[in-house]
C-alpha cells in the first residue's frame, strides 16, 4: 500500500506538543512497531487527530522493521526481515538534518506520515532515516531495524531519535511547548534541548537554570517495571558515541545509575512529570524511582481503530457521536443484549474463517473459545493455563468442550520466550481431543490482534504480578464485548467488576494457587454463565458500556493535557476537556 502524496500544509509552529517514541504504529500495512508500545503511541495520535490536538510526532523509519514470525511444527521460532520503502511509500518530509555522533555528522532524512482524524484534522508524523547518499555505509543502516543489533546500535539509534528529532523540529520552526517521551528511547532529546538553550555554548557551562527550563518543557511516560525495559550502556560507549561533551553533562547532572547511562534516569532528572500508565503500574514505579514523584495515566485503546465493523456499524447508527466522544460507548446499554451478542458473533466467524486459512483447523462458534495473544516474555506465563493439564482437559469435558487460540512473538534474542511457544506447541500436540482444542497462531501482527480480540470469547491474562504495568490487548477485547479472566494486574485492577466485566484470578503465593483460581474459575464461573445466553449477553453489554467507555485514548489523551501537559489553554477540544473532568471525578470500578 503506498501512501505517497503531497503532505498538506500545516502551520506546524502552532503544533504545542512533540510526541517521541521508538515505535509507532500508523498502519497494518507499515512494519513501524514491534507491539504494545507502539500501538499505544499509534492510538494516541489517532485520538490526537479525532481531538483535533496541537500534536506532531517524531519516530524512526525502521526500513527493515521488526520481523515476521516463522513457526515450524514444533513451535521453533525464525525471524526475517519486513522490508518497505519509504521512497514509495511516504511523502518526504523535504527536510534533512544532521546529528553529531561517533565523532562525525550523520545525515538523516524525514518521511512524513499524516494520521488523519474522524473531522480531517492531520497530526504529522515525522519518520528519521539514516539511510542517507553520503553516510558513512555503517550510517546507513541505523534506522533499519527496529530493536535490533547490539547495545551499541541501539544506542546510534536512540540518539538519533532524541538529537536527531529535536534538530528536525528546529529545522522546520516549531518549538513545542511540551516534549513527550514516550518511553526512554527517547531522553536524549533533553541533551538536544540544553544544547539549544546553551545557544552553542559547551554543555559544562549549563546551569542549574538551564537545566530547569530543559525540564519545565519534558514530561515522561514510562511503560514497564522490567528491568530489560529501561536501557542502559556503558560509559565507553557513551562517551564513544556522544562525545566527551555530552557524556560529562549526562555524568555531571545525576542520571548515571549503577555506573551506567540510563535512559530511564535521564528522562526522570529532566522531566518535570512522570507517569505510569496503570494506576497499580504507578505504584510500582514509585517504589523503583522513590526519589522522583510518579504520576499514574491508566492507558487507553483507539475505539474506531479496535471495535469490529459490525459493533461499528451498529454504534453508527445507536451513538453516532461515539468516534469523537468516547463516553458515548456508555450508550451500548441502549442496546439490546441479544443484539451485541449477535454483533459479537460476527467477529467470532470471522476469526475462525482466518483460523481454518491459516491452520486448516475447525473452530466450533458453539463452544466456549479462550484467547491469549501478546509478546512472548516469561513473566507473561503462556503455560499457566497447562499447570495441571489433566484438570484442564476435565473442565473441557465436563462444559462440553474448550477451544483455546494462542499468538504471540519472542524477541528473536529471547531464549526462554522462545521456549514459551515451544511449550506450548508441546501441550498442544498432547492435549488436542474432542473436549479441547488448542492452536497457537503465527506471526501475531496488527490485524490477528484485531481478529483475536474482536472474535474470541474470553480474553485469558496471566502475568506474573506486579510486572504487567498496563494490557492494552484486554482493553480492545472489552470494546468488542469480551470479557476479562486475568490476574489482578495492571489494567485488570481498574477494569475487573468481578461476574460484571469478567473475573480476577485470585493472587497466589505461589503458581500452584493461582492456576488452581485460573480452574476454579474457568469451570465454575465463566463456563456457567456461557451456558446462559441472556447473562452472558449481557455480560457482553457491560463491557463495553463499562469497560470501553473508560479505557480508551480520548479519555487518555484528555488526561494527559489536563495533568501532564499542564497547559489548558490547548485541550484538544471541549469534548475532551468534558471527557477529562468527567473522568477525573468517576470512581473507580473494583
Amino acid at each position: 500500500m503506498s501512501f505517497s502524496q503531497t503532505p498538506a500544509n500545516l502551520d506546524l509552529a502552532s503544533r504545542t506538543v512533540a510526541y517521541f517514541s521508538m515505535e509507532i504504529a500508523l498502519s497494518p500495512s507499515l512494519p513501524t512497531y514491534s507491539g504494545g508500545l507502539g500501538m499505544l503511541a499509534g492510538d494516541t495520535l489517532r485520538s490526537a487527530a479525532d481531538t483535533a490536538a496541537p500534536m506532531l510526532a517524531v519516530s524512526l523509519a525502521h526500513r527493515r522493521g521488526y520481523f515476521r514470525q516463522h513457526l515450524d511444527a514444533v513451535g521453533q521460532q525464525t525471524e526475517s526481515d519486513v522490508p518497505w520503502s519509504p521512497e514509495t511509500t511516504l511523502p518526504s518530509a523535504n527536510e534533512v538534518v544532521s546529528v553529531s555522533m561517533q565523532g562525525r555528522e550523520v545525515l538523516l532524512h524525514a518521511w512524513r506520515f499524516d494520521v488523519i482524524g474522524v473531522t480531517g484534522h492531520i497530526v504529522p508524523v515525522f519518520l528519521l532515516d539514516s539511510d542517507v547518499e553520503g553516510n558513512d555505509p555503517w550510517d546507513r543502516r541505523l534506522t533499519d531495524h527496529l530493536y535490533g543489533g547490539d547495545t551499541y546500535y541501539r544506542l546510534c539509534q536512540e540518539t538519533i531519535l532524541g538529537l536527531g528529532g529535536i534538530a528536525l523540529l528546529r529545522s522546520l520552526n516549531c518549538k513545542p511547548q511540551v516534549y513527550h517521551m514516550n518511553e526512554g528511547h527517547a531522553a536524549l532529546l533533553t541533551i538536544g534541548l540544553l544544547e539549544a538553550q546553551l545557544n552553542g555554548a559547551p554543555l559544562r557551562d549549563a546551569t542549574d537554570a538551564d537545566i530547569e527550563v530543559v525540564r519545565r518543557q519534558c514530561v515522561f511516560t514510562t511503560h514497564t517495571p522490567v528491568p530489560a525495559g529501561h536501557d542502559q550502556f556503558g560509559l565507553d560507549q557513551m562517551n564513544q558515541i556522544l562525545g566527551h561533551d555530552r557524556a560529562t553533562a549526562i555524568e555531571r547532572t545525576g542520571c548515571l545509575h549503577n555506573g551506567l547511562m540510563n535512559m530511564t534516569y535521564i528522562a526522570l532528572r529532566f522531566s518535570r512529570f512522570v507517569n505510569g500508565v496503570a494506576m497499580q503500574h504507578g505504584i510500582v514505579s514509585q517504589q523503583m524511582f522513590p526519589e522522583y514523584p510518579v504520576h499514574a495515566i491508566t492507558n487507553g485503546v483507539h475505539a474506531a481503530t479496535w471495535l469490529s465493523k459490525p459493533f461499528q456499524q451498529l454504534l453508527d447508527t445507536q451513538a453516532p457521536a461515539w468516534r469523537t466522544d468516547n463516553q458515548y460507548l456508555r450508550s451500548a446499554y441502549g442496546i439490546a443484549p441479544a443484539t451485541i451478542a449477535a454483533t459479537h458473533r460476527e467477529g467470532k466467524l470471522r476469526l475462525f474463517a482466518e483460523v481454518q486459512t491459516r491452520t486448516a483447523q475447525t473452530f466450533d462458534p458453539n463452544v466456549l473459545t479462550l484467547g491469549f495473544a501478546r509478546r512472548v516474555a516469561t513473566y507473561k506465563r503462556a503455560s499457566l493455563l497447562f499447570h495441571d493439564p489433566a484438570r484442564l482437559v476435565a473442565i473441557a469435558e465436563k462444559i462440553g468442550g474448550l477451544q483455546i487460540l494462542f499468538a504471540g512473538k519472542a524477541h528473536p534474542a529471547d531464549v526462554a520466550g522462545k521456549g514459551l511457544i515451544r511449550d506450548v506447541f508441546a501441550e498442544a500436540a498432547t492435549l488436542n481431543s474432542s473436549a479441547l482444542k488448542i492452536v497457537y497462531l503465527e506471526n501475531y501482527d496488527w490485524e490477528l490482534g484485531a481478529m483475536l480480540t474482536q472474535g474470541v470469547d474470553v480474553w485469558l491474562n496471566t502475568p506474573r504480578r506486579p510486572y504487567e504495568a498496563s494490557g492494552t490487548s484486554g482493553m480492545k477485547a472489552a470494546l468488542n464485548g469480551v470479557p476479562s479472566l486475568s490476574i489482578l494486574d495492571g489494567w485488570w485492577i481498574e477494569g475487573c467488576a468481578e461476574n460484571t466485566t469478567g473475573w480476577a484470578i485470585e493472587d497466589g503465593d505461589t503458581e500452584d494457587a493461582e492456576a488452581a483460581s485460573l480452574y476454579q474459575k474457568l469451570e465454575h464461573s465463566v463456563a456457567p454463565l456461557y451456558a446462559d445466553f441472556a447473562a452472558w449477553a449481557a455480560m457482553q453489554r457491560h463491557c463495553i458500556a463499562i469497560n470501553g467507555t473508560f479505557f480508551n485514548t480520548h479519555r487518555m489523551l484528555a488526561q494527559y493535557f489536563t495533568n501532564s501537559y499542564e497547559l489548558p489553554s490547548i485541550l484538544p477540544s471541549s469534548t475532551a476537556r468534558a471527557a477529562s473532568e468527567s473522568y477525573l471525578h468517576q470512581p473507580v470500578l473494583a
